[in-house]
């Protein structure tokens, strides 16, 4: 699969997030905790997500997988518990849209990684995955993941 790059610019995004270092194994059930806890918790404040639900890879140890899930929000929310408010910040960042299974995904990283380096840029480690559909509602759907890599300029 051919992978469309672009470079996008952002301002600070507020968010509502859960974190963990987990295996790889563990990570639906993580999820499925994490977003809906937070939709609990902005149902309680009587708020609404700014936006699709995301997460964050600080590293990519599949036994010890340390990842960050949330909702961006529109404003600074308070956390609650094991929710906290967060941010995504503002900055340079690598993008493509992967179609297909979660664990068929490397291709893109790879293909964000190579776009990086050879267009001068150096990818800071970190990697958000936005989840733009949810394919578990019709097997028919195929998953729309964003791929998002914050880079600086080498």
């Amino acid at each position: 699969m051919e992978y469309e790059i672009n470079l996008k610019k952002t301002v600070r995004q507020p968010t509502l997030t859960m974190r963990a270092v987990q295996p790889i194994g563990e990570l639906p059930a993580f999820f499925g905790k994490a977003f809906g806890g937070i939709m609990q918790h902005l149902q309680d404040l009587g708020k609404q997500p700014g936006g699709m639900p995301f997460g964050i890879y600080y590293n990519l140890d599949m036994q010890a997988l340390d990842v960050e899930a949330g909702f961006p929000v529109l404003e600074d929310l308070p956390g609650k518990g094991e929710i906290q408010a967060s941010e995504i910040p503002g900055g340079e960042y690598i993008c493509t849209v992967h179609v297909g299974p979660y664990d068929s995904m490397e291709p893109a990283y790879d293909a964000l990684t190579k776009w990086a380096w050879d267009n001068g840029y150096t990818p800071l480690g970190i990697a958000y995955e936005y989840y733009l559909n949810d394919p578990g509602e019709d097997a028919s759907v195929e998953a729309l993941t964003e791929i998002r890599f914050p880079v600086r300029k080498s």
